[in-house]
């Protein structure tokens, strides 16, 4: 046989067709993420596998802990957090479908609750790791900082919603959301809690942005928090020690570099593909909050670059989801509500990856969703709960369901119009 047949199966294909080939694959992808169900599925796909990825990694990570604290049972973490999801599952289907109106009425009495609750945790709080930010309920603790956190950013979204026409005054624009916010924000930092507070202030200046605020005021803010976080740092031997160290770990690696040089080895061992499930050398002691605030680190070390890539991706989903429904959003709470909690939720992914990483200081800080515990766990899942239910409420993607619902039925199928495009005062 002549060889020509076979070098002209080797012969690339022209410049002109491989170019017309990426811009059909450019064009499909882009068909599909302007579809008006896609932000809808894409929270539901992206959510559910960090929900998985997070009950497997805390049964690995906690094993050898609840082995040693929990009567030799090795999963007794992982029912804990298993009775957590199954809690938190049906809290974020009813968050779902409630109307928007119920938001809106209870948002101010849910807000003035979690301030109680601030000032509760302050005089009958327990103290864990210096911060005084557990309350006992019953024979449970819970953080009520967490519970806080959704309660200010739905009150503050219906505040704003309600002053939509008068945010380009600044007394509008800061009163009252500013002054509450900040109450909230120094009942946390009187419980010793500089993480969370961090996370607050997070949250204000991204509602503050959303709404339009001028930029010089950030500059401002930003100066000010940081003056006084190193203020509290000064007053705190051991909260220097971690701003001192951080950046290199190894200098004082038998004290405050501890916890981050380990899970820097962690990270490191797990290389590309890792280590296995299972198979953490780290969890056995060495790496202390293992299955709470350094689970990345043991993710890392189980399953390599492949499954924190994996992690991080999954949050960029959840995060440009939940913009596309911001951006597309007619009612002005929706805008502000879906804007709050993506910056809750991604700051707070940022901070605490930043912390395995030594990237930040250690402040105590869970991964949503992945990290045990409930107080985390229950709020953030009703988060994305309810921007779920806003995703599926915008005109074009309701109009979609119904369509699809009517065509399973057997009923004619109702027009549907083109997806409405960003909101045009739509910052996010």
């Amino acid at each position: 046989m002549s060889s020509t047949a076979d070098d002209t199966r080797l012969v690339p294909a022209p410049r002109g067709e491989r170019t017309g080939l990426l811009r059909s694959v450019r064009e499909t992808v882009a068909d599909a993420l302007a579809r008006p169900l896609t932000p809808y599925y894409l929270l539901l796909g992206a959510a559910a596998l960090l929900l998985v990825i997070g009950v497997i990694m805390v049964a690995s990570a906690s094993s050898v802990y609840s082995y040693k604290y929990n009567g030799g049972d090795s999963y007794a973490v992982v029912k804990r957090q298993i009775m957590w999801l199954a809690i938190a599952l049906p809290l974020a289907w009813v968050a779902s479908r409630l109307p928007i109106g119920f938001y809106k009425r209870v948002a101010p009495l849910a807000f003035a609750l979690g301030c109680l609750l601030l000032v509760a945790t302050i005089f009958l709080g327990v103290t864990v790791n210096g911060n005084r930010n557990w309350l006992p309920v019953g024979p449970i603790r819970i953080q009520p900082a967490e519970l806080t956190k959704l309660a200010l950013i739905l009150w503050a979204a219906t505040v704003y919603a309600h002053k939509e026409r008068r945010l380009d005054s600044l007394h509008h624009l800061f009163v009252p959301v500013v002054p509450g916010a900040a109450l909230a924000t120094l009942l946390v930092i009187l419980g010793r809690d500089l993480g969370t507070a961090l996370v607050f202030f997070a949250i204000l200046l991204g509602l503050l942005w959303v709404v339009g605020a001028p930029f010089r005021y950030f500059g401002i803010a930003l100066s000010v928090v940081a003056a006084g976080a190193l203020y509290l740092a000064t007053v705190d031997t051991e909260r220097m020690a971690r701003l001192l160290n951080f950046v290199d770990p190894f200098q004082d690696f038998h004290d405050t570099g501890w916890q981050p040089a380990h899970g820097l080895y962690a990270l490191a061992s797990g290389n590309v593909l890792g280590e296995g499930i299972g198979h953490s050398i780290q969890k056995w002691g060495d790496l202390p909050e293992a299955h709470t605030d350094f689970i990345f680190a043991v993710l890392g070390e189980e399953l390599g670059l492949i499954g924190t890539l994996l992690v991080v991706g999954l949050f960029v989903v959840i995060a440009w989801a939940a913009l596309r429904v911001a951006a597309t959003a007619v009612d002005p709470f929706i805008r502000y509500a879906t804007f709050g909690i993506v910056v809750w939720l991604l700051g707070q992914t940022v901070i605490n990856i930043g912390m395995v990483l030594a990237l930040l200081p250690v402040i105590g800080i869970p991964l949503p969703l992945i990290s045990y515990g409930g107080s985390s766990l229950v709020p953030s899942l009703a988060a994305l709960g309810l921007v779920v239910g806003f995703a599926r409420r915008e005109p074009a993607a309701a109009a979609a369901l119904a369509a699809r619902k009517a065509a399973r039925k057997g009923t004619p199928v109702p027009e549907t119009g083109p997806h409405p495009g960003p909101h045009p005062g739509a910052r996010a």
